[in-house]
Formats: C-alpha cells, structure tokens, sequence
C-alpha cells in the first residue's frame, strides 16, 4: 500500500499544474477580464466539474474579479439524476441555476431511429445557453472539454463538412513550369 501522504503529495502537485496552466491560459488569450460573469456549464461530468472547481480557485487567487455562475440544462433525458447537482452545488456555496427543457424529446422525434443525434442536440443545447446567458448577463461562457472531446469533435466536424461540402480541386502545376494552369489535368498544358 502507499504512504497516504505521497498520494496527498502527488495529487496536490497535479492541482496546482493544472491551476497554473489554466491560469496562464487563461491571462494568455484574456479569456476572462475584469468584472466578467462566467457562466460554467455544467453537464454532470468530470470535465465540467474540474473546470468549476478550477475557475472557483482561481478566482479566490486572480488579481483579476470576476463572478462565476454555473448552469446544468436538464434535457429530460430519461434516468438523469435531477437532484445530484443542486444538492452538490448547494452544499459548495455555487450560484446556479438549473434550467430544464426538453430537448430529448424533439431530437427523438426528428432524428430517424438508428441515425446520430449528436449535431441537432448540440444545436438545441448551445441555443438554450445562449439565451440563459444573456438572461443571466453572463460575459463569458465556459465549456469544460477534455482532449479526447476536443479531438473526436474536431474529427467529428472535420468528416461532416467534407461530406457536406466537398473539398474543391485544386488546378495543379505544369510540368515543367512555375505557373498553375487550370487545363493541366486534360493535358493540354
């Protein structure tokens, strides 16, 4: 078994690696500016709770003020546990609202069984926080994603938009020569 005190150690050294990378990104892009109200989406998941618990810390430390706000939108997505959060955000002194709307249900009247229901979801998801924010005054929205997240979204994306919109082809170059000529692939150039 492990000395507790080195686990204690270890993971106090990830924090503050975490905080401080954060906290650099953070100054480095002027993600958040004096007097902002961060509103913290909150889905239930590791990645959006480390962002809310790293945002609070910083926030305690930065020369920078700024509130946070943290919103969960319950989509009525059958088995979601309703009363998790409020209880944990209550118990940690966050501010937050919950706000419910019922975007399951459109999304499986409209999307054909079997197909993916990711974009029309995101779509009805990012609306509605759009419009909590603007009726919460928040400044700046934050959205805790992992690497992996990024990743497959960026794929994601990536594939959906060669699908949609193939890519154009471009005129390749004589050979032979420095100009681009539009005619070289029926050789006449």
């Amino acid at each position: 078994m492990s000395d507790p005190r080195k686990i204690h150690y270890e993971e106090n050294k990830l924090a503050k690696r975490i905080r401080r990378q954060v906290g650099e990104a953070i100054a480095d892009f002027g993600m958040i500016e004096e007097g902002d109200r961060v509103m913290v989406c909150l889905s239930g998941g590791k990645d959006s709770h480390s962002l809310l618990e790293i945002l609070l810390l910083l926030k305690e430390k930065s020369p920078v003020r700024f509130n946070v706000i943290a919103v969960n939108l319950d989509q009525k997505q059958p088995g979601f546990p309703a009363r998790v959060l409020p209880g944990y955000l209550e118990g940690r002194g966050v501010p937050f609202r919950i706000v419910e709307q019922d975007t399951y249900s459109v999304v499986k009247r409209v999307i054909p069984e079997g197909k993916t229901m990711c974009s029309l979801c995101s779509r009805l998801r990012r609306g509605a926080l759009y419009r909590v924010a603007a009726e919460l005054g928040a400044t700046k929205i934050a959205l805790g994603h992992h690497r992996d997240d990024i990743l497959a979204t960026f794929f994601l994306n990536l594939l959906n938009m060669q699908r949609q919109m193939p890519f154009p082809s471009f005129p390749a170059r004589c050979a032979g020569r420095r100009r681009i000529c539009s005619e070289s692939r029926s050789g006449r150039c």
